[in-house]
């Protein structure tokens, strides 16, 4: 793929085919990076695909782009997880959002759980999801990613348990002596990530009572929005796509 920015735009990329920017990458392309036409951009659709493009319009009023290549995104982990995180304040929510889509999250639902202390309704809650659909899109553009993680309607956290069906199933719980004991790779993985306060007692109980595990990470007690990053982290090192590598000097 060009060099350029990398934009979501959910639309069918046809090659030869224009596409026109959405409002706030158009902006940020014409009056913040100042591209003008003939300039390369990359576009990803959020379902799996790629597009090499250039621009063919770039004015104040409209950019668009003209669709030069087409082809299947990578950066997917082959490992699906699917992240439970109990709801948090401002932008300790959105840094957990952003940083599971970076880690190859597949879905994240946002959880009600007792000592959680944000509670949303109606129009707020909509404006809320829609938020973090946008965090998890803009974390695609950034590391590479071409399917938008979906951001699920929050959820009380009894009736998310009660919809698990993954074979592996973990919940973060400080104290104990839980471990990533499996050997073989699961063809997926539920990850309840607790609020600030922790989970409950019962709220603890409800999840082993639906096969999930303990999952302890170490002796240090990590915020939330920290949690899920290294949980996520030692889930794709033991199962997933990131082989913990590093280049060697040369002699």
């Amino acid at each position: 793929m060009s060099t350029g920015p990398r934009i979501h735009v959910a639309a069918d990329f046809i090659v030869g085919g224009d596409v026109v920017l959405p409002e706030g990458p158009a902006r940020h392309v014409a009056r913040v990076l100042r591209l003008g036409e003939g300039a390369p951009v990359r576009l990803f659709d959020g379902a799996g695909l790629e597009a090499r493009a250039v621009l063919v319009e770039a004015g104040r009023k409209q950019v668009v782009a003209r669709i030069e290549a087409v082809a299947p995104g990578r950066g997917e982990s082959p490992l699906p997880v699917h992240l439970g995180q109990a709801i948090s304040k401002g932008d300790r929510m959105d840094y957990a959002v952003q940083k599971a889509v970076e880690l190859g999250v597949a879905a994240i639902t946002p959880l009600y759980t007792e000592h959680g202390d944000v509670r949303l309704k109606g129009e707020r809650e909509a404006k809320k999801l829609a938020h973090w659909q946008a965090v998890a899109a803009s974390a695609c553009e950034q590391c590479g990613r071409a399917v938008v993680p979906t951001v699920h309607p929050p959820l009380p956290l009894a009736e998310w348990l009660g919809q698990r069906s993954e074979p592996l199933r973990l919940v973060l719980h400080p104290g104990t002596a839980g471990a990533l004991e499996r050997s073989e790779p699961p063809s997926g993985v539920a990850l309840l990530i607790g609020p600030e306060g922790g989970l409950s007692a019962s709220e603890v109980e409800a999840a082993m009572a639906s096969d999930f595990s303990p999952l302890s990470l170490g002796p240090r007690i990590l915020r939330t929005e920290t949690a899920p990053v290294v949980a996520l982290s030692l889930l794709q090192y033991r199962f997933g796509d990131l082989d913990g590598s590093l280049p060697h000097e040369a002699d």
